[in-house]
């Protein structure tokens, strides 16, 4: 476990005995290694992430399908678009909205698979927001 897990998150999935605690556990190094401006916390009930402000989520205790990941805006990001802004050369992307979007994966090896285009998305997606 890298270093940069928050207490709080690892206790929150203990707690649910998430079934995808291990897809989990690998978004949230990938997602961490990403920028080192990237914390973690406990927000919405699950594991999420923030620079200056809040801008991703992992699979909440009901959501057990797949590992996923939601991308925003934030709380305060009135009208601010991102929609076709995102390089996603893999179309991991599906949009929600213009400034709100969801990556699913299909399980750890498709996570790995896809690691660094997660990562270079995860760096645009900081840069505008």
């Amino acid at each position: 476990m890298p270093h940069r897990f928050d207490s709080a998150v690892s206790t929150l999935l203990d707690a649910h005995k998430h079934p995808l605690r291990k897809e989990l556990d690998q978004l949230r190094t990938i997602i961490l290694n990403a920028d080192k401006s990237i914390e973690e916390g406990v927000k919405w009930n699950t594991a999420s992430f923030r620079t200056m402000d809040w801008f991703a989520t992992l699979n909440g205790p009901r959501h057990v399908k797949d590992p996923m990941i939601i991308l925003h805006a934030g709380p305060k990001a009135k009208g601010i678009v991102l929609k076709d802004r995102i390089p996603d050369p893999e179309h991991l992307i599906k949009w929600l909205g213009n400034d709100r979007s969801q990556i699913v994966f299909k399980d750890a090896a498709d996570i790995q698979a896809k690691a660094k285009a997660l990562q270079a998305i995860l760096s645009a997606w900081i840069k505008l927001t």
